[in-house]
């Protein structure tokens, strides 16, 4: 794997908690926008911490914006003394980079929880993710992320653009042009700890859905696969209670 890079953390719950969990954020944004699962998390006893990706946030920034370079940063990424962590909660690219660093690194973590993961991300999928990111970085303005997504909590509309400010747009737009093919499907099939997907409504928008699903359900039995309906993409912002009532299923 590719050298990794140190990512910065920040973490929600007591330190000293038998359980802890690493969460993952998505293309664009930030370890802080992970902040409802963190808070959820740190009320069910864990201790959570999350990352910024490499280009995100306050990480380091680099050439190779490969998923295997984020994954190899995430593998890096363990909690004190070396241990493994009992669940990595990831989000579309986080959850494909998660993936990576699990297959690669077989004692990194106990479980994998994985939402709406950006496995395979080509033709249509990858146009939208492509205008979506662009449109961000080009009028990064709280009154537009409101407007589009007017059911997100306030601390979503402030820290999406916080997310958007600190992030290198060359990183974002090197991580579609690096990853052309964009596909982790065999590190899924290698997985050997249970991994749970939450999924996005197709209905509304999922990358992670159609023959895809299908086909990653069917090449690992420990892969299981659970939808909140009416939730696009970003399920975590679009409907989090709901979202966390099934994380806590897939952790139980």
């Amino acid at each position: 794997m590719p050298a990794p890079l140190t990512l910065p953390r920040i973490s929600w719950g007591d330190p000293s908690s038998d359980r802890r969990a690493l969460l993952v954020h998505g293309l664009g944004s930030s370890g802080a926008l992970m902040w409802r699962l963190g808070d959820a998390l740190a009320t069910e006893g864990w201790h959570a911490t999350a990352v910024d990706l490499r280009g995100h946030g306050d990480a380091p920034r680099a050439l190779d914006y490969s998923v295997d370079a984020y994954g190899a940063d995430l593998a890096a990424t363990r909690p004190p003394h070396d241990l493994a962590w009992d669940a990595v909660i990831g989000h579309s690219l986080g959850g494909a980079a998660s993936t990576v660093a699990a297959a690669s690194a077989p004692g990194w973590t106990r479980r994998l929880v994985l939402l709406d993961p950006a496995l395979l991300v080509g033709g249509r999928d990858a146009s939208i993710v492509r205008r979506s990111q662009e449109r961000a970085f080009a009028d990064n303005r709280i009154e537009l992320v409101r407007q589009e997504h007017p059911h997100w909590h306030p601390q979503d509309w402030e820290l999406k653009v916080d997310a958007v400010h600190r992030t290198s747009a060359w990183a974002v737009e090197q991580t579609s042009a690096q990853n052309t093919p964009w596909d982790v499907t065999a590190h899924a099939a290698r997985l050997t700890v249970p991994t749970h997907i939450i999924g996005s409504d197709p209905a509304v928008y999922s990358i992670f859905t159609g023959e895809v699903a299908a086909s990653v359900l069917a090449a690992n039995p420990l892969i299981t696969l659970s939808v909140v309906e009416g939730a696009g993409h970003s399920l975590h912002r679009d409907k989090p209670d709901e979202t966390v009532r099934q994380l806590r299923e897939a952790l139980a």
